[in-house]
């Protein structure tokens, strides 16, 4: 591998996957520049948290840049030279867009062409975005493939990140930039989101509140441990994708293309029932929830479920972390991290 490839810069290094995989390629020798708004969309002192567990590696580096600025991204790629770009800085968060929606146009849809024109310019080898299970939306066929079709997304975060694997598309076909879109399936582990159920779970259970349980708890979700998710994106950063061969424009599949491109699945591939996670959950706790049972919610979907053969197949890893593993992780980290 080049010496340039083994320069990464990952943005949104504060967020809770960015800082995850920036620790992991640290220590796998890689030179890391870590970029984050550290923005109020939860807890600044948990972003500065994670920062403060890295920021004294020899090769990592951090600077705060807001990536729907343009001309400071571009100062950034001009100053560190990177190599190989992760791009997971992002306004996430499904249900916040039916409230804030310019903020999903500002970082995922201004800073991702933000990012795009920087990498067409500076000679990137490969650039990694993360996209989303949510793009899968109205499809109900199982599992959810790379290969199936995502016309019919359900909200505002999901469109943005569709139009994100467009944008990139079109990159990659006009100017050669390998691309590699990354469908990420409910991540969860320590170092969390506060957003995220198992993190708002655990919170109102050791408080004593009720938890909030949609859909009257029908719904599974192909939850995936953090751990896996960065080791394949480590294992993907070598492998950009070439000019599909394969490729027949007269039947068009979604997940490949002509040019550089591609998409994949991360998930664990075994979807979990909601009220499952909670049982597992109240056992790691020792405390029985409170359960306040709501309808379904407005752009929620009620099952996810990942088929990860394509990921598996390239990078020879499956996630395989199992749920009351990950979970057990995550209670110990949140009762360390909180001194409870």
């Amino acid at each position: 591998m080049s010496e340039q490839k083994r320069r990464v810069l990952v943005t949104g290094a504060a967020g809770f996957i960015g800082f995850h995989l920036s620790k992991c390629l640290v220590e796998a020798g890689y030179s890391v520049l870590g970029i984050d708004s550290l923005n109020a969309y939860y807890d600044v002192n948990l972003k500065n948290a994670r920062l403060q567990e890295i920021i004294d590696r020899p090769t990592f580096s951090f600077e705060q840049v807001n990536i729907a600025e343009a001309e400071s991204v571009k100062a950034v790629f001009e100053r560190y030279k990177p190599g190989v770009v992760v791009n997971l800085a992002a306004q996430a968060g499904v249900r916040y867009s039916l409230k804030n929606p310019h903020a999903y146009i500002d970082s995922n849809i201004t800073g991702f062409t933000n990012i795009l024109e920087s990498c067409r310019f500076g000679n990137i080898e490969h650039l990694i975005y993360a996209s989303t299970s949510s793009v899968y939306g109205a499809n109900k066929r199982m599992p959810f493939s790379p290969h199936h079709s995502t016309e019919h997304p359900l909200t505002l975060y999901a469109a943005s990140k569709k139009s994100n694997e467009m944008m990139a598309h079109s990159y990659s076909h006009l100017f050669g930039l390998p691309t590699t879109g990354l469908r990420f399936f409910t991540v969860y582990g320590p170092w969390g989101r506060p957003d995220m159920a198992l993190f708002l779970f655990t919170k109102a259970i050791l408080n004593g509140e009720a938890i909030e349980v949609f859909n009257q708890g029908n719904m599974s979700r192909d939850f995936t441990y953090v751990e896996d998710i960065v080791e394949s994106i480590k294992r993907l950063i070598p492998l950009p994708p070439q000019v599909g061969s394969n490729w027949d424009a007269h039947k068009p599949d979604p997940s490949t293309s002509s040019a550089p491109y591609r998409l994949l699945n991360i998930g664990n591939g075994k979807p979990v029932e909601l009220m499952d996670m909670i049982e597992i959950l109240e056992s790691k706790l020792g405390k029985t929830a409170k359960k306040k049972l709501m309808p379904f919610q407005l752009g929620d979907v009620q099952a996810t479920s990942a088929d990860i053969s394509d990921l598996s197949e390239l990078i020879k890893f499956m996630p395989e972390t199992d749920l009351e593993t990950g979970v057990g992780r995550f209670v110990d980290w949140y009762m360390t991290y909180y001194k409870i």
